[in-house]
């Protein structure tokens, strides 16, 4: 095999670092006000005083939850090795009671090499639970339970939870008990003999600030000084990151991406393809593959419907537009085809159709959802007579207009009049 090119190299470590929850947060986790640092601190609290505690992440999903989690129990495995037990479940799998309670006994017994029953019942697996949480408080183990969607085990009879945070009450008992949900009112989900017993902790997972986004960018694409690359390609590659990443032009592609998602895991897939598309000759990122990941991920369904129209339903559209301006609030097929014939008398123009198939492209639009009926009532009358709207705003519609291929000049004149 001959030496691997540099750029591809580069290539292959930021797209490393890309799928790495651990690199990609590490440098979120420094500030003392950090998620990471108040559920470290709340975690190893209930490691080094041998206490009870529960907690909640909360934030919507991509923004990091399971990913701290996950990097505060290395860490913690890490400095107590000995005293600490990790039990996972997730409400898409476990919400069911017995499946919950067998999967922790699963663990439990995997955990300290012990022989688990597939044949034990409920009740044998709920004392089994009972009885390892006082054994191994007794021991000065701390047994972490990760529940993740914790919605889900907040729905039913909330056995599980409650099972839980009633042994938790004993001293003899050291445990966590993490629930991770993208439901913000996820406590107010719990009954009240499982509220009274949770601690009400909660940490909120925010979008990150700018500055988090501009260290986040470097750290990512960055590439280490001392490294097997080339000394003169690390200064080159590097210098071009900064250029890029002050451009104002950048700036607003990422704000204009962030808008629609703010998700550090929505800004590693853009980071992603842009880096997916670097050019492998010259070796460095450039502003242009910035753009076309943004344009890939921001796709405009309404306005690629629009360029997949036809004349006539270009035609349609527009005096669909007209009707709305002229403030008509109602109206339906028949009004749209007086229009489209007011248009053709006026300007004398060559696009005339049948009514019949006027009907048929009016139709397609309504399957492509780009009009619908204004209401349900009325489904016994013809599709002609029943009043429709518009699902695209004017500017969606002028913008597409002006990208399409074959738009006549004489519909982009009369939508701005």
């Amino acid at each position: 095999m001959g030496k691997e090119n540099p750029a591809e190299k580069a290539l292959n470590l930021i797209r490393g670092r890309l799928c790495d929850p651990t690199f990609v947060f590490r440098p979120l986790s420094g500030p003392p006000d950090s998620n990471y640092s108040k559920l470290k601190f709340i975690v190893s609290t209930s490691i080094t005083e041998g206490c009870n505690n529960s907690i909640l992440l909360l934030g919507p999903r991509g923004s990091g939850k399971a990913a701290v989690l996950d990097l505060v129990v290395g860490d913690l495995m890490e400095e107590y090795p000995d005293s600490v037990t990790l039990i996972r479940l997730n409400g898409l799998l476990h919400s069911e009671d017995n499946c919950a309670f067998k999967e922790i006994a699963r663990q439990l017994c995997m955990e300290h090499h012990l022989l688990f029953s597939k044949m034990a019942s409920f009740d044998e697996n709920s004392q089994f639970i009972i009885a390892m949480l006082r054994e191994c408080g007794l021991a000065h183990k701390t047994i972490i339970f990760v529940l993740d969607e914790f919605d889900m085990f907040a729905q039913g009879k909330q056995r599980l939870l409650y099972s839980l945070l009633d042994a938790m009450q004993s001293v003899t008992s050291q445990a966590v008990v993490v629930g991770i949900s993208s439901r913000l009112d996820a406590d107010q989900l719990l009954e009240k003999r499982v509220r009274s017993r949770f601690s009400h902790r909660k940490i909120l997972f925010l979008p990150p600030s700018r500055e988090e986004i501009d260290s986040l960018l470097e750290h990512l694409l960055s590439l280490p000084a001392d490294s097997s690359f080339p000394s003169g390609y690390v200064t080159q590659f590097n210098e071009k990151i900064k250029n890029i990443t002050s451009d104002t032009r950048f700036k607003d592609m990422l704000k204009t991406f962030l808008n629609a998602n703010s998700t550090v895991n929505s800004l590693l897939k853009f980071i992603f393809r842009a880096v997916s598309s670097m050019n492998l000759e010259s070796g460095l990122l450039s502003l242009e593959n910035f753009k076309t990941a943004l344009s890939s991920m921001l796709r405009q369904p309404k306005l690629e419907a629009v360029r997949d129209c036809s004349i006539l339903e270009l035609y349609l559209l527009v005096c669909m537009r007209r009707l709305e301006v002229k403030e008509q609030s109602s109206y339906n097929f028949i009004s749209v085809m007086k229009e489209y014939k007011t248009i053709h008398d006026s300007f004398q123009t060559s696009d005339f159709y049948a009514q019949n198939v006027c009907l048929r492209a009016f139709e397609h639009l309504r399957e492509r959802e780009v009009i619908c009926y204004a209401e349900n009532r009325g489904q016994s009358q013809a599709g002609e007579y029943r009043p429709m709207k518009l699902l695209i705003s004017a500017s969606e519609l002028h913008q597409g207009m002006r990208s399409h291929a074959c738009c006549p000049a004489i519909l982009l004149k009369l939508l701005d009049h």
